[in-house]
């Protein structure tokens, strides 16, 4: 029984910080030794949270071709989506992950009728694939009570080509 809880108080020092130190084991020491690999170094050259070059949310630098621009999507198709989509409230927007979504909006001309889109966009290159719209509808019943209601097939698809076109003019403005 003594042995075991010797071997236990053995290695309870042997695991702790300061015994480490003592015998010239430095945590910092041998982080500095291990080689980094590319994520830790392009991490570092990124640097906290502007980069290299600075934060550039709507173009410039070295993705401006291609309408990367410090954010995580094309901003083309980024800045056009929010264009679209500005009679609309805003419920969440996130420029990194590429997510817009509204809030529920009524147009005044059709009362008892509401709409809601789910934008996302995939990627950093201006492409016809590269954003997906989703389309929500609900109509309001005699109590009061908002229903879900199936929407045009074509609503989604005419959004998303309203948006890349947008984004072809925003484009060409940016080249010229």
């Amino acid at each position: 029984m003594k042995f075991l809880i010797r071997i236990f108080v053995i290695s309870l020092l042997l695991t702790s910080m300061p015994v480490l130190q003592a015998c010239g084991l430095d945590k910092s020491k041998m982080e500095e030794d291990f080689p980094k690999d590319l994520q830790d170094t392009q991490r570092e050259k990124r640097g906290k949270l502007t980069g290299e070059g600075g934060l550039k949310l709507f173009g410039g630098g070295k993705d401006s071709k291609k309408g990367g621009g410090g954010i995580g999507v094309n901003s083309f198709l980024w800045r056009a989506t929010l264009d679209t989509l500005s009679f609309m409230p805003l419920a969440q927007v996130d420029p990194h992950g590429g997510v817009i979504i509204t809030d529920w909006h009524e147009d005044p001309n059709t009362r008892g009728e509401r709409f809601k889109v789910n934008v996302l966009i995939l990627g950093t290159d201006l492409r016809a694939d590269g954003i997906r719209v989703s389309v929500f509808r609900q109509v309001q019943e005699p109590n009061g009570q908002w229903k879900d209601a199936k929407v045009d097939s074509t609503t989604a698809r005419q959004l998303e080509d309203k948006v890349l076109t947008r984004a072809r003019e925003l484009r060409i403005n940016n080249a010229g």
